[in-house]
């Protein structure tokens, strides 16, 4: 399909343009679960811009496998005890891979949230191809939403940005001080608070150059200390 014929799909069907502008790839760290994945970052940021007609949209996180939902992905399905017969959180779940991750480890149920409609999308669509059931939302749970009771949340790839990673660490301090587990993805990013958290697993995940500084990014995932 041409770019123009895939754009002109978006206004009126978000899943075919997801379908004409990534394609289903197994995630190098867990291979057991695929996802539509785009080949490059910035072609497919401009392209949604365009069919919005908007400007200034956030990067399209949900057509990727970051660093630090590989790692988080890879440590619930390892770790099975921390989701499993639970209800799970995957809080900026992006393309729902660690959501998919939390299900296929045996969580009774996982609300994934993303305040972006395309990864929403996403989501389903990735749910389906890995045979699991996913509860998207699009409530901005560090606006004030209100939070369902679950007993894990799981957050990758967060603390990239100052004001973001602050209201995402008092966020997931709120949740645990009412007795959640917290688990948090993250290959190393500027806003990490390493200070008030403890590393429970460290992966060396395989991504791509057009998103980082390497093709592996040593990735750990936390927990609040």
């Amino acid at each position: 399909m041409s770019a123009d014929g895939a754009a002109n799909l978006a206004i009126t069907d978000p899943v075919a343009f997801i379908r004409a502008n990534t394609r289903l790839r197994p995630v190098p760290l867990v291979p057991n679960i695929v996802l539509h994945t785009a080949d490059e970052a910035v072609p497919l940021w401009s392209k949604t811009e365009e069919e919005l007609g908007e400007a200034g949209l956030p990067p399209p996180f949900w057509a990727f496998a970051w660093a630090g939902g590989q790692a988080l992905a890879r440590f619930v399905i390892d770790h099975p005890g921390h989701v499993a017969e639970k209800t799970i959180i995957d809080f900026a779940t992006g393309s729902g891979l660690v959501a998919i991750a939390a299900m296929k480890a045996g969580a009774s149920s996982v609300f994934a949230y993303d305040i972006d409609a395309f990864a929403r999308t996403a989501i389903a669509l990735n749910a389906a191809e890995n045979g699991v059931t996913i509860n998207a939302r699009g409530d901005d749970l560090l606006g004030g939403s209100s939070v369902p009771p679950a007993q894990t949340i799981l957050a990758g790839d967060i603390f990239y940005e100052r004001d973001t990673a602050e209201r995402a660490f008092a966020f997931l301090s709120e949740q645990a001080a009412r007795g959640a587990t917290v688990l948090i993805g993250d290959p190393g990013r500027s806003y990490l608070p390493k200070d008030k958290l403890r590393k429970l697993a460290e992966y060396k995940v395989p991504v791509t150059r057009d998103l980082e500084d390497a093709e592996i990014k040593n990735t750990a995932v936390w927990t609040l200390a």
